[in-house]
């Protein structure tokens, strides 16, 4: 790997997302490569989808273009994407991402034609929630606030932005993992879709007053009006004791992700140490925002910050190191953290 690679695969990556550089970190080297790769193309294309320096349909058009990259596979107009954001592009990380597009498709046309393909429907699939977002939702820049209808709708949002992502790990590792041969693969997809569902739905509660002001409300709009409000609503901070009822009940569904995302952990044969840890660490880490989340009175509060420190995260990582090797040990650890997400 060439050193300019190698600062890609580094150094940008850990300031683009120091949460899952951890988990991309301990992944064992031959995965380690294509999963980041995919990540970097993740966040490129949510650092198109979100940037608030162009309009919404420079975003959408810019969007489908860098699918296009994906998707032809050629150097074709990613330069335009490139040049178009980099100018205005405040935030240092991001505007470095995107200034090295160019690298990363490079690598991406020099890697394993299957690895290759996986990473080119992973990110058709993830784009396509970020349209789903930009056409859905109107805008901050509009000053409307909108919100999902239904739970299946927030289901849906969160497969495409995340559940995808339990497949396409799922089939990368068993394609490089001789020892994962006897899994059954479809049922292993099955918790991994969970998997990535739970980490979003754990982002969506994290993030509510945050997006809120970005005219987003992930809570679905037939839940709030079972409980007589309006999305608007939510922007009063005050309001959090009457939506606490909807939280709760998103929270279940989150725990129930989750415990199908520890299943699929535990399902890694313990010999498998690195994709063991990359795999319970976002768990773990969720599981003491979800405490946060439950807890807060502040929710709604876009000044207040709802994030564990990163002491307890290195805390919660060495413990976790401890304890890989014995299911019962590590499955102690999940159900301590667990329980102290009250829901009552």
């Amino acid at each position: 790997m060439g050193k300019g690679n190698s600062d890609l695969f580094g150094d940008i990556l850990k300031r683009v997302s120091r949460t899952f550089y951890l988990s991309l970190n301990v992944l064992p080297r031959d995965v380690r490569r294509p999963v980041g790769l995919a990540y970097l193309f993740a966040r490129a294309a949510d650092t198109i989808a979100d940037t608030r320096l162009i309009s919404r349909e420079k975003r959408l058009e810019y969007l489908e273009l860098f699918r296009s990259e994906v998707r032809e596979n050629e150097s074709n107009r990613i330069r335009e994407v490139t040049e178009a954001l980099t100018g205005p592009q405040k935030i240092p990380e991001e505007r470095e991402l995107l200034a090295r597009l160019e690298e990363c498709f490079a690598v991406y046309r020099a890697l394993d034609p299957a690895d290759r393909e996986r990473i080119r429907d992973l990110i058709l699939t993830i784009t396509q929630g970020m349209q789903m977002d930009l056409t859905m939702f109107p805008g901050e820049e509009e000053g409307q606030l909108v919100a999902l209808k239904t739970r299946d709708d927030l289901d849906s949002y969160t497969y495409y932005v995340a559940g995808c992502v339990g497949e396409f790990w799922t089939e990368m590792h068993m394609a490089h993992h001789p020892s994962l041969k006897d899994w059954d693969v479809a049922e292993m997809k099955k918790r991994g879709v969970r998997f990535g569902k739970g980490l979003q739905m754990t982002n969506i509660l994290r993030d509510l007053s945050k997006d809120l002001r970005l005219g987003r409300c992930y809570l679905p709009q037939e839940d709030l009006e079972t409980l007589g409000l309006a999305p608007s609503d939510l922007l009063d901070r005050q309001a959090i004791d009457r939506v606490r009822p909807l939280l709760h009940s998103l929270l279940e569904v989150t725990l129930a992700h989750y415990r199908e995302g520890w299943n699929y952990t535990l399902a890694i044969p313990r010999q498998e140490v690195r994709m063991r840890l990359a795999c319970a660490w976002p768990l773990l880490i969720g599981l003491k925002t979800l405490a946060l989340v439950a807890q807060s009175k502040n929710l709604l509060d876009p000044v207040a910050t709802v994030k564990i420190s990163r002491g307890e995260v290195y805390r919660l990582l060495l413990r976790s190191l401890t304890l890989i090797g014995s299911d019962r040990s590590l499955t102690g650890y999940y159900q301590a953290l667990r329980a102290r997400i009250a829901l009552g």
